[in-house]
């Protein structure tokens, strides 16, 4: 964990994950990111082969920003046929009938897919019983609404590493009915294998 002043840019980015670097990461087969500026590209510097997955649940809340309210549902459904469409190329085919339908609309909209289709689509690649565990961040920001909650209720700490402490002690502190801070992970050994056939070797599975 890193103290900073809340700065998330490609600087602060390519420092962090220098850090890892140097500490020991390898490699990096595949990471999800919520499409803060700056992250694909810091990854991509440092671990060339590393897949880029953007949320899909903000790219798809980013979408219904630009959109008026009574077209929400209309829209969610389309992009849930596209997120959950069995092969890429059925993706991109309604992706196409979307963009047709909602561009001059919603063309700004329309645009954000277009610039983020190439992170968007990796974990199409992957069986549709693995991919909601790669192509979404819930797990994590999940464990950052604790943190959120955990620190705005005390206000202000003297020190960063008094901060660091009551995170810490989130951490510790199971969830009713988990038995850690972010549950199992359900079917883990048939997403091991599947990741290490499509990763081959960069897999570890020791």
């Amino acid at each position: 964990m890193w103290v900073g002043t809340g700065g998330e840019g490609a600087k602060e980015w390519i420092n962090h994950l220098s850090d890892l670097k140097t500490r020991g990461v390898e490699d990096i087969c595949l990471i999800a990111c919520d499409g803060l500026k700056g992250l694909p590209e810091a990854l991509n510097s440092l671990w060339p082969a590393a897949d880029v997955q953007l949320c899909v649940v903000h790219l798809v809340r980013a979408s219904l920003r630009y959109a008026s309210k009574k077209y929400w549902s209309q829209i969610a459904k389309s992009l849930k046929g596209i997120y959950t469409a069995p092969t890429l190329d059925v993706a991109e085919a309604l992706f196409d009938e979307f963009a047709a339908e909602w561009e001059d609309r919603y063309s700004a909209m329309i645009r954000m897919w277009c610039d983020n289709w190439e992170h968007f689509i990796p974990f199409l690649a992957f069986p549709p019983d693995i991919r909601k565990l790669v192509c979404t961040t819930n797990q994590i920001e999940s464990l950052n609404a604790r943190f959120w909650q955990a620190t705005r209720r005390r206000g202000h700490f003297p020190t960063e590493q008094a901060a660091l402490k009551v995170l810490y002690l989130v951490i510790k502190k199971p969830l009713k009915n988990r038995t850690n801070i972010t549950g199992k992970t359900v079917s883990w050994k048939q997403v091991l294998n599947t990741l290490s056939l499509h990763y081959g070797d960069r897999i570890n599975a020791q």
